[in-house]
């Protein structure tokens, strides 16, 4: 496989192919924070491919259920895709809820090159910026299973990273991710050899 070149004096380049796996509750900001990574990642050179769980829900798990056995379907589903193109040397972020901890643990063992990102917001947060009224049909009952109401989510009890989006900015949060990644040697300066 050819080392990538060293880009321009202010950019990055990839160490090697990596995952970079968003959980949190459904409106918690996953998707937008991948998409400010991805975008900021592909504005450096780095090769990025997403992985949104809206968009695998509705393609690759299309049938899928919302029970446990389902969701950890969907999550490997998921992982195993990451696993072949971080294998392949692109650096791969999943936005997916993902909530129960073993299924997370398994994918990361997988694939190996893996970094959690917990993103974080309250509850009460998630409901106020729900666009589709998601929370409030689960909340009146017309949801069974809904991660956060009535099925648990379980917090990463280590992440690399926590990102709290009530908190801070779009902006800041991809730059914590970016550090991150450049701390755990996913990704390289320009000035490392």
């Amino acid at each position: 496989m050819p080392q990538p070149e060293l880009i321009a004096d202010d950019r990055i380049t990839q160490a090697h192919g990596f995952t970079l796996w968003f959980t949190g509750l459904s409106g918690s900001g996953k998707s937008t924070l991948a998409a400010a990574v991805s975008a900021e990642l592909r504005g450096r050179g780095v090769p990025v491919e997403v992985l949104d769980g809206d968009e695998v829900r509705q393609n690759l798990s299309k049938g899928l259920g919302f029970s446990r056995e389902d969701r950890d379907t969907n999550i490997r589903r998921i992982g195993y895709v990451a696993k072949l193109l971080t294998r392949n040397g692109v650096a791969v972020i999943s936005a997916a809820i993902s909530p129960y901890r073993a299924i997370r643990d398994e994918v990361r063992e997988d694939i190996g090159a893996f970094m959690e990102v917990y993103v974080k917001a309250s509850l009460d947060e998630c409901i106020r910026r729900d666009t589709k009224g998601l929370y409030r049909r689960a909340l009146a009952g017309e949801i069974p299973q809904f991660t956060g109401v009535s099925d648990p989510y379980e917090e990463p009890v280590s992440p690399e990273l926590v990102i709290d989006t009530e908190r801070e900015q779009v902006a800041e949060s991809a730059a914590r991710v970016i550090d991150r990644l450049l701390e755990l040697g996913h990704l390289r300066s320009p000035g490392d050899a």
